[in-house]
Protein backbone atom coordinates (compact mmCIF):
# COMPACT_ATOMS: atom_id res chain seq x y z
CA UNK A 1 0.00 0.00 0.00
CA UNK A 2 1.16 3.51 -0.77
CA UNK A 3 2.30 5.55 2.23
CA UNK A 4 -0.78 6.55 4.22
CA UNK A 5 -1.46 8.99 7.00
CA UNK A 6 -4.69 9.35 8.92
CA UNK A 7 -5.22 12.93 7.70
CA UNK A 8 -4.73 12.19 3.98
CA UNK A 9 -8.50 12.20 3.44
CA UNK A 10 -8.49 15.99 3.92
CA UNK A 11 -6.93 16.44 0.47
CA UNK A 12 -9.70 14.44 -1.22
CA UNK A 13 -13.22 15.47 -2.33
CA UNK A 14 -15.62 15.20 0.60
CA UNK A 15 -19.38 14.59 0.52
CA UNK A 16 -22.10 14.15 3.13
CA UNK A 17 -20.04 15.97 5.76
CA UNK A 18 -20.84 19.21 7.61
CA UNK A 19 -19.11 22.53 7.12
CA UNK A 20 -18.27 23.72 10.62
CA UNK A 21 -18.46 27.49 11.00
CA UNK A 22 -16.17 27.72 14.05
CA UNK A 23 -12.78 26.41 12.98
CA UNK A 24 -11.15 27.02 16.36
CA UNK A 25 -13.87 25.10 18.23
CA UNK A 26 -13.49 22.20 15.79
CA UNK A 27 -9.72 22.16 16.24
CA UNK A 28 -10.08 22.13 20.04
CA UNK A 29 -12.54 19.22 19.96
CA UNK A 30 -10.32 17.20 17.62
CA UNK A 31 -7.34 17.76 19.94
CA UNK A 32 -9.37 16.70 22.97
CA UNK A 33 -10.63 13.54 21.26
CA UNK A 34 -7.11 12.71 20.12
CA UNK A 35 -6.02 12.67 23.78
CA UNK A 36 -8.78 10.22 24.81
CA UNK A 37 -8.32 6.42 24.87
CA UNK A 38 -9.52 4.55 21.78
CA UNK A 39 -12.92 2.91 22.19
CA UNK A 40 -11.76 -0.44 20.76
CA UNK A 41 -8.44 -2.22 20.46
CA UNK A 42 -6.47 -3.68 17.58
CA UNK A 43 -6.62 -7.24 18.90
CA UNK A 44 -10.41 -7.08 18.92
CA UNK A 45 -10.49 -5.83 15.32
CA UNK A 46 -8.13 -8.62 14.24
CA UNK A 47 -10.31 -11.19 16.00
CA UNK A 48 -13.39 -9.90 14.18
CA UNK A 49 -11.54 -9.95 10.87
CA UNK A 50 -10.68 -13.63 11.35
CA UNK A 51 -14.32 -14.47 12.12
CA UNK A 52 -15.52 -12.55 9.07
CA UNK A 53 -12.99 -14.51 7.03
CA UNK A 54 -14.63 -17.70 8.29
CA UNK A 55 -18.05 -16.32 7.31
CA UNK A 56 -16.78 -15.61 3.79
CA UNK A 57 -15.98 -19.35 3.50
CA UNK A 58 -19.35 -20.46 4.89
CA UNK A 59 -17.81 -21.52 8.21
CA UNK A 60 -19.67 -18.80 10.16
CA UNK A 61 -22.47 -16.30 9.55
CA UNK A 62 -22.55 -12.53 10.19
CA UNK A 63 -25.50 -10.99 12.04
CA UNK A 64 -25.14 -7.20 11.95
CA UNK A 65 -27.91 -5.06 13.39
CA UNK A 66 -28.92 -2.11 15.49
CA UNK A 67 -30.08 1.47 15.31
CA UNK A 68 -30.49 3.51 12.16
CA UNK A 69 -29.00 6.45 14.08
CA UNK A 70 -28.19 6.42 17.78
CA UNK A 71 -29.86 9.17 19.74
CA UNK A 72 -28.57 11.22 22.67
CA UNK A 73 -32.11 11.72 23.99
CA UNK A 74 -33.18 8.05 23.80
CA UNK A 75 -29.94 6.70 25.28
CA UNK A 76 -30.57 4.28 28.16
CA UNK A 77 -29.27 1.04 29.64
CA UNK A 78 -32.64 -0.62 29.01
CA UNK A 79 -32.55 0.23 25.30
CA UNK A 80 -29.03 -1.20 24.95
CA UNK A 81 -30.01 -4.33 26.88
CA UNK A 82 -33.14 -4.93 24.81
CA UNK A 83 -31.33 -4.63 21.46
CA UNK A 84 -28.53 -6.87 22.74
CA UNK A 85 -31.15 -9.37 23.92
CA UNK A 86 -32.89 -9.51 20.54
CA UNK A 87 -29.56 -10.05 18.81
CA UNK A 88 -28.83 -12.95 21.18
CA UNK A 89 -32.24 -14.42 20.31
CA UNK A 90 -31.65 -13.98 16.59
CA UNK A 91 -28.17 -15.47 16.84
CA UNK A 92 -29.53 -18.49 18.71
CA UNK A 93 -32.12 -19.10 15.99
CA UNK A 94 -29.49 -18.71 13.26
CA UNK A 95 -26.94 -20.94 14.99
CA UNK A 96 -29.53 -23.67 15.41
CA UNK A 97 -30.56 -23.44 11.75
CA UNK A 98 -27.16 -22.96 10.14
CA UNK A 99 -25.11 -25.14 12.51
CA UNK A 100 -22.26 -22.63 12.28
CA UNK A 101 -21.10 -19.89 14.69
CA UNK A 102 -22.86 -16.54 14.35
CA UNK A 103 -20.66 -13.43 14.41
CA UNK A 104 -22.58 -10.75 16.31
CA UNK A 105 -21.89 -7.14 15.30
CA UNK A 106 -24.04 -4.27 16.56
CA UNK A 107 -24.75 -0.99 14.81
CA UNK A 108 -23.99 0.54 18.19
CA UNK A 109 -21.53 2.75 20.11
CA UNK A 110 -20.80 4.97 17.10
CA UNK A 111 -23.74 5.02 14.67
CA UNK A 112 -24.45 8.72 15.21
CA UNK A 113 -24.00 10.33 11.78
CA UNK A 114 -26.34 9.86 8.82
CA UNK A 115 -26.02 10.67 5.11
CA UNK A 116 -29.01 12.54 3.68
CA UNK A 117 -30.55 12.59 0.24
CA UNK A 118 -30.66 16.41 0.24
CA UNK A 119 -28.56 19.05 2.06
CA UNK A 120 -31.67 20.97 3.13
CA UNK A 121 -35.31 20.29 3.94
CA UNK A 122 -38.41 22.45 3.73
CA UNK A 123 -41.19 22.52 6.35
CA UNK A 124 -44.13 24.91 5.97
CA UNK A 125 -42.18 26.96 3.47
CA UNK A 126 -39.11 27.27 5.72
CA UNK A 127 -35.84 25.80 4.38
CA UNK A 128 -33.14 24.67 6.82
CA UNK A 129 -30.06 22.40 6.68
CA UNK A 130 -30.94 18.69 7.00
CA UNK A 131 -30.57 16.83 10.28
CA UNK A 132 -27.40 14.73 9.98
CA UNK A 133 -27.39 12.82 13.26
CA UNK A 134 -26.85 13.81 16.88
CA UNK A 135 -23.06 13.88 16.50
CA UNK A 136 -23.46 16.82 14.06
CA UNK A 137 -26.66 18.80 14.72
CA UNK A 138 -30.10 18.49 16.30
CA UNK A 139 -33.42 17.11 15.09
CA UNK A 140 -35.43 20.15 16.22
CA UNK A 141 -36.47 22.26 13.22
CA UNK A 142 -34.88 25.61 14.02
CA UNK A 143 -31.93 27.53 12.55
CA UNK A 144 -29.95 27.20 15.81
CA UNK A 145 -30.54 23.45 16.14
CA UNK A 146 -29.38 22.72 12.60
CA UNK A 147 -25.98 24.46 12.95
CA UNK A 148 -23.22 21.80 13.05
CA UNK A 149 -21.64 21.82 16.52
CA UNK A 150 -18.25 20.07 16.90
CA UNK A 151 -18.74 19.69 20.66
CA UNK A 152 -21.35 17.04 19.91
CA UNK A 153 -18.47 14.72 19.01
CA UNK A 154 -17.42 14.73 22.68
CA UNK A 155 -20.92 13.72 23.77
CA UNK A 156 -20.95 10.98 21.13
CA UNK A 157 -17.63 9.65 22.42
CA UNK A 158 -18.92 9.59 26.01
CA UNK A 159 -22.11 7.77 25.01
CA UNK A 160 -20.18 5.29 22.85
CA UNK A 161 -17.81 4.54 25.73
CA UNK A 162 -20.73 3.96 28.12
CA UNK A 163 -22.48 1.75 25.56
CA UNK A 164 -19.36 -0.35 25.02
CA UNK A 165 -18.86 -0.70 28.75
CA UNK A 166 -22.37 -2.09 29.16
CA UNK A 167 -22.10 -4.36 26.11
CA UNK A 168 -18.88 -5.85 27.45
CA UNK A 169 -20.53 -6.43 30.83
CA UNK A 170 -23.53 -8.13 29.19
CA UNK A 171 -21.25 -10.24 26.98
CA UNK A 172 -19.03 -11.61 29.73
CA UNK A 173 -20.89 -11.03 33.01
CA UNK A 174 -23.42 -13.86 32.80
CA UNK A 175 -26.28 -12.22 30.91
CA UNK A 176 -25.25 -13.93 27.65
CA UNK A 177 -24.93 -17.39 29.27
CA UNK A 178 -26.66 -19.79 26.89
CA UNK A 179 -28.15 -21.53 29.94
CA UNK A 180 -30.25 -18.36 30.32
CA UNK A 181 -31.80 -18.85 26.89
CA UNK A 182 -35.33 -18.72 28.35
CA UNK A 183 -34.63 -15.46 30.16
CA UNK A 184 -34.07 -13.70 26.82
CA UNK A 185 -37.72 -14.12 25.80
CA UNK A 186 -39.23 -10.67 25.46
CA UNK A 187 -42.63 -10.15 27.04
CA UNK A 188 -44.22 -8.48 24.02
CA UNK A 189 -43.27 -11.10 21.41
CA UNK A 190 -46.49 -13.04 21.95
CA UNK A 191 -46.79 -14.58 18.52
CA UNK A 192 -46.35 -17.78 16.58
CA UNK A 193 -42.67 -16.95 16.13
CA UNK A 194 -42.24 -16.37 19.86
CA UNK A 195 -43.77 -19.81 20.45
CA UNK A 196 -41.27 -21.25 17.97
CA UNK A 197 -38.49 -19.51 19.85
CA UNK A 198 -39.65 -20.94 23.18
CA UNK A 199 -39.78 -24.42 21.61
CA UNK A 200 -36.24 -23.90 20.31
CA UNK A 201 -35.14 -22.71 23.77
CA UNK A 202 -36.61 -25.86 25.33
CA UNK A 203 -34.65 -28.07 22.94
CA UNK A 204 -31.43 -26.18 23.64
CA UNK A 205 -32.00 -26.45 27.41
CA UNK A 206 -32.63 -30.19 27.12
CA UNK A 207 -29.42 -30.61 25.14
CA UNK A 208 -27.42 -28.67 27.71
CA UNK A 209 -28.93 -30.72 30.54
CA UNK A 210 -27.99 -33.93 28.73
CA UNK A 211 -24.43 -32.71 28.11
CA UNK A 212 -24.01 -31.79 31.76
CA UNK A 213 -25.42 -35.12 32.97
CA UNK A 214 -23.15 -37.03 30.59
CA UNK A 215 -20.10 -34.99 31.56
CA UNK A 216 -19.71 -33.79 27.97
CA UNK A 217 -18.31 -30.39 27.12
CA UNK A 218 -16.90 -29.36 30.49
CA UNK A 219 -13.97 -27.82 28.63
CA UNK A 220 -16.37 -25.58 26.68
CA UNK A 221 -18.36 -24.40 29.71
CA UNK A 222 -16.78 -20.95 29.62
CA UNK A 223 -17.59 -20.55 25.93
CA UNK A 224 -21.25 -21.17 26.70
CA UNK A 225 -21.32 -18.46 29.36
CA UNK A 226 -19.95 -15.59 27.29
CA UNK A 227 -20.23 -14.20 23.77
CA UNK A 228 -18.03 -12.04 21.59
CA UNK A 229 -19.95 -8.93 20.60
CA UNK A 230 -18.48 -6.31 18.28
CA UNK A 231 -19.51 -2.79 17.29
CA UNK A 232 -19.74 -1.09 13.91
CA UNK A 233 -20.90 2.13 12.29
CA UNK A 234 -20.70 4.11 9.08
CA UNK A 235 -17.48 6.12 9.17
CA UNK A 236 -19.14 9.27 7.89
CA UNK A 237 -17.77 12.06 10.10
CA UNK A 238 -14.08 11.83 9.30
CA UNK A 239 -12.93 14.46 11.78
CA UNK A 240 -14.23 12.17 14.54
CA UNK A 241 -12.71 9.08 12.91
CA UNK A 242 -9.28 10.63 12.45
CA UNK A 243 -9.16 11.92 16.03
CA UNK A 244 -9.73 8.38 17.35
CA UNK A 245 -7.29 6.67 14.97
CA UNK A 246 -4.28 5.17 16.75
CA UNK A 247 -1.06 3.42 15.74
CA UNK A 248 -1.11 -0.25 16.81
CA UNK A 249 2.23 -0.97 18.45
CA UNK A 250 1.94 -4.72 17.75
CA UNK A 251 1.55 -4.52 13.98
CA UNK A 252 2.69 -0.98 13.19
CA UNK A 253 -0.64 -0.39 11.42
CA UNK A 254 -3.30 2.23 12.05
CA UNK A 255 -6.50 1.35 13.89
CA UNK A 256 -9.79 3.22 13.59
CA UNK A 257 -10.37 3.32 17.34
CA UNK A 258 -14.02 4.36 17.06
CA UNK A 259 -15.41 0.86 16.44
CA UNK A 260 -14.41 -2.68 15.55
CA UNK A 261 -15.80 -2.49 12.01
CA UNK A 262 -16.51 0.59 9.92
CA UNK A 263 -18.33 0.81 6.63
CA UNK A 264 -18.56 3.14 3.64
CA UNK A 265 -22.09 4.07 2.56
CA UNK A 266 -23.59 3.93 -0.91
CA UNK A 267 -23.41 7.75 -1.10
CA UNK A 268 -19.76 8.05 -0.02
CA UNK A 269 -18.01 5.25 -1.93
CA UNK A 270 -16.37 7.47 -4.58
CA UNK A 271 -13.09 5.66 -5.43
CA UNK A 272 -11.11 8.93 -5.21
CA UNK A 273 -13.16 10.39 -2.36
CA UNK A 274 -12.29 11.19 1.25
CA UNK A 275 -14.15 8.26 2.82
CA UNK A 276 -12.43 5.58 0.73
CA UNK A 277 -9.08 7.28 1.34
CA UNK A 278 -9.56 7.10 5.11
CA UNK A 279 -10.85 3.52 5.20
CA UNK A 280 -8.09 2.09 3.02
CA UNK A 281 -5.42 2.90 5.59
CA UNK A 282 -6.85 1.35 8.78
CA UNK A 283 -6.51 -2.29 9.82
CA UNK A 284 -10.18 -2.74 10.81
CA UNK A 285 -12.59 -4.85 8.81
CA UNK A 286 -14.28 -2.59 6.25
CA UNK A 287 -17.82 -2.77 4.91
CA UNK A 288 -18.81 -1.37 1.53
CA UNK A 289 -22.46 -0.71 0.69
CA UNK A 290 -23.25 -1.79 -2.88
CA UNK A 291 -26.40 -0.30 -4.40
CA UNK A 292 -27.94 -0.33 -7.90
CA UNK A 293 -25.56 2.39 -9.15
CA UNK A 294 -22.41 0.42 -8.22
CA UNK A 295 -20.57 -0.19 -11.49
CA UNK A 296 -18.22 -3.05 -12.32
CA UNK A 297 -15.30 -0.64 -12.83
CA UNK A 298 -15.90 1.13 -9.54
CA UNK A 299 -16.13 -2.15 -7.65
CA UNK A 300 -12.82 -3.35 -9.14
CA UNK A 301 -11.06 -0.15 -8.07
CA UNK A 302 -12.67 -0.17 -4.62
CA UNK A 303 -11.72 -3.78 -3.92
CA UNK A 304 -8.14 -3.09 -4.98
CA UNK A 305 -7.92 0.03 -2.80
CA UNK A 306 -9.68 -1.30 0.27
CA UNK A 307 -8.17 -4.79 0.26
CA UNK A 308 -4.90 -4.64 -1.70
CA UNK A 309 -3.57 -7.81 0.00
CA UNK A 310 -6.80 -9.70 -0.77
CA UNK A 311 -7.12 -10.62 2.89
CA UNK A 312 -10.05 -12.81 3.97
CA UNK A 313 -12.37 -10.96 6.35
CA UNK A 314 -11.03 -7.53 5.46
CA UNK A 315 -13.81 -6.49 3.04
CA UNK A 316 -17.55 -7.09 3.42
CA UNK A 317 -19.76 -6.21 0.46
CA UNK A 318 -23.19 -5.18 1.78
CA UNK A 319 -25.79 -5.62 -0.99
CA UNK A 320 -28.75 -3.18 -0.79
CA UNK A 321 -30.74 -3.15 -3.99
CA UNK A 322 -34.42 -3.33 -3.03
CA UNK A 323 -36.87 -6.21 -3.40
CA UNK A 324 -37.34 -7.11 -7.05
CA UNK A 325 -34.02 -5.56 -8.10
CA UNK A 326 -31.55 -8.05 -6.64
CA UNK A 327 -31.59 -10.26 -9.72
CA UNK A 328 -30.68 -7.30 -11.92
CA UNK A 329 -27.62 -6.22 -9.93
CA UNK A 330 -26.19 -8.90 -7.63
CA UNK A 331 -25.20 -11.44 -10.34
CA UNK A 332 -23.19 -8.82 -12.27
CA UNK A 333 -21.30 -7.80 -9.12
CA UNK A 334 -20.67 -11.43 -8.15
CA UNK A 335 -19.18 -11.89 -11.63
CA UNK A 336 -16.79 -8.97 -11.02
CA UNK A 337 -15.66 -10.46 -7.71
CA UNK A 338 -15.08 -13.85 -9.31
CA UNK A 339 -13.16 -12.38 -12.27
CA UNK A 340 -10.89 -10.49 -9.88
CA UNK A 341 -10.44 -13.50 -7.60
CA UNK A 342 -11.32 -11.22 -4.70
CA UNK A 343 -11.79 -12.42 -1.13
CA UNK A 344 -15.02 -10.79 0.07
CA UNK A 345 -17.85 -11.53 2.45
CA UNK A 346 -21.29 -11.06 0.87
CA UNK A 347 -24.05 -9.81 3.17
CA UNK A 348 -27.61 -8.63 2.56
CA UNK A 349 -29.01 -5.29 3.73
CA UNK A 350 -32.73 -5.60 2.91
CA UNK A 351 -33.62 -2.33 4.63
CA UNK A 352 -32.22 0.59 2.64
CA UNK A 353 -33.62 -0.35 -0.76
CA UNK A 354 -37.14 -0.81 0.57
CA UNK A 355 -37.98 2.53 2.17
CA UNK A 356 -41.27 4.13 1.13
CA UNK A 357 -43.49 6.99 2.27
CA UNK A 358 -46.76 5.69 3.68
CA UNK A 359 -50.19 7.15 3.00
CA UNK A 360 -50.10 8.64 6.50
CA UNK A 361 -46.88 10.49 5.65
CA UNK A 362 -44.47 8.35 7.67
CA UNK A 363 -41.29 6.93 6.20
CA UNK A 364 -41.64 3.14 6.53
CA UNK A 365 -40.48 -0.21 5.18
CA UNK A 366 -42.91 -3.00 4.24
CA UNK A 367 -41.84 -6.13 6.08
CA UNK A 368 -42.84 -8.30 3.10
CA UNK A 369 -40.35 -6.38 0.93
CA UNK A 370 -37.61 -6.95 3.50
CA UNK A 371 -38.33 -10.70 3.52
CA UNK A 372 -38.46 -10.80 -0.28
CA UNK A 373 -35.04 -9.18 -0.69
CA UNK A 374 -33.51 -11.67 1.76
CA UNK A 375 -35.02 -14.59 -0.19
CA UNK A 376 -33.75 -13.15 -3.50
CA UNK A 377 -30.26 -12.70 -2.02
CA UNK A 378 -30.09 -16.35 -0.98
CA UNK A 379 -31.61 -17.63 -4.23
CA UNK A 380 -29.05 -15.79 -6.37
CA UNK A 381 -26.10 -16.99 -4.32
CA UNK A 382 -27.44 -20.54 -4.62
CA UNK A 383 -27.73 -20.14 -8.41
CA UNK A 384 -24.24 -18.63 -8.66
CA UNK A 385 -22.64 -21.20 -6.33
CA UNK A 386 -21.39 -18.45 -4.03
CA UNK A 387 -21.72 -17.96 -0.28
CA UNK A 388 -24.37 -15.74 1.35
CA UNK A 389 -22.36 -14.86 4.42
CA UNK A 390 -24.49 -12.51 6.50
CA UNK A 391 -27.37 -10.10 7.00
CA UNK A 392 -27.43 -6.43 7.99
CA UNK A 393 -30.58 -5.00 9.62
CA UNK A 394 -31.75 -1.75 11.15
CA UNK A 395 -33.57 -3.00 14.23
CA UNK A 396 -34.28 -2.31 17.88
CA UNK A 397 -35.29 -4.23 20.96
CA UNK A 398 -38.00 -1.66 21.61
CA UNK A 399 -41.65 -2.37 20.75
CA UNK A 400 -41.79 0.26 18.02
CA UNK A 401 -44.22 0.56 15.10
CA UNK A 402 -42.00 1.78 12.25
CA UNK A 403 -42.06 -1.01 9.63
CA UNK A 404 -45.46 -2.21 8.41
CA UNK A 405 -46.33 -5.92 8.38
CA UNK A 406 -45.01 -8.90 10.29
CA UNK A 407 -46.91 -11.43 12.39
CA UNK A 408 -48.24 -8.65 14.62
CA UNK A 409 -49.49 -6.92 11.46
CA UNK A 410 -48.34 -3.34 11.97
CA UNK A 411 -50.48 -1.26 9.62
CA UNK A 412 -50.17 2.23 8.17
CA UNK A 413 -52.63 3.39 10.84
CA UNK A 414 -50.41 1.90 13.59
CA UNK A 415 -47.26 3.79 12.55
CA UNK A 416 -48.00 6.78 14.73
CA UNK A 417 -48.44 4.61 17.86
CA UNK A 418 -44.75 4.17 18.67
CA UNK A 419 -42.74 5.77 15.86
CA UNK A 420 -39.56 6.79 17.69
CA UNK A 421 -36.75 6.75 15.11
CA UNK A 422 -34.95 9.99 14.33
CA UNK A 423 -34.12 8.85 10.79
CA UNK A 424 -35.04 5.55 9.15
CA UNK A 425 -37.65 2.98 10.27
CA UNK A 426 -36.40 -0.03 12.23
CA UNK A 427 -37.67 -3.56 12.68
CA UNK A 428 -39.09 -4.16 16.14
CA UNK A 429 -38.21 -7.17 18.29
CA UNK A 430 -41.03 -9.35 16.95
CA UNK A 431 -40.21 -8.59 13.31
CA UNK A 432 -36.48 -9.17 13.95
CA UNK A 433 -37.19 -12.60 15.41
CA UNK A 434 -39.48 -13.47 12.50
CA UNK A 435 -36.74 -12.48 10.07
CA UNK A 436 -34.19 -14.62 11.95
CA UNK A 437 -36.38 -17.70 11.45
CA UNK A 438 -36.61 -16.99 7.71
CA UNK A 439 -32.83 -16.63 7.42
CA UNK A 440 -32.35 -19.81 9.49
CA UNK A 441 -34.61 -21.71 7.10
CA UNK A 442 -32.61 -20.43 4.12
CA UNK A 443 -29.33 -21.42 5.79
CA UNK A 444 -30.65 -24.84 6.73
CA UNK A 445 -31.77 -25.47 3.13
CA UNK A 446 -28.38 -24.30 1.89
CA UNK A 447 -26.61 -26.67 4.28
CA UNK A 448 -28.74 -29.61 3.10
CA UNK A 449 -28.02 -28.75 -0.55
CA UNK A 450 -24.27 -28.69 0.09
CA UNK A 451 -24.42 -31.97 2.00
CA UNK A 452 -26.27 -33.61 -0.90
CA UNK A 453 -23.72 -32.29 -3.40
CA UNK A 454 -20.85 -33.61 -1.28
CA UNK A 455 -22.20 -37.17 -1.33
Amino acid sequence: MAEWHKSDWRAKPRVQMPEYTDAEALKAVEAQLASYPPLVFAGEARSLKAKLGAASRGEAFLLQGGDCAESFEQFSADAIRDTFKVMLQMAMVLTYGAKVPVVKVGRMAGQFAKPRSAPTEVVDGVELPSYRGDIINELAFSPEARIPDPRKMLQAYTQAAATLNLLRAFSTGGYADVHQVHAWTLGFTESEKAARYRDLANRISDTLDFMQAAGVGSDTAEALRTVSFYTSHESLLLEYEEALTRLDSTSGKWLAGSGHMIWIGDRTRQPDGAHVEFARGVLNPIGLKCGPTTTADDLKVLMAKLNPENEAGRLTLIARFGAGSVGEHLPRLIKVVQEEGANVLWTCDPMHGNTIKSASGYKTRPFDSVLREVREFFAIHKAEGTIPGGVHFEMTGQDVTECIGGVRAVTDENLSDRYHTACDPRLNASQSLELAFLVAEELSALRETRAAQAV
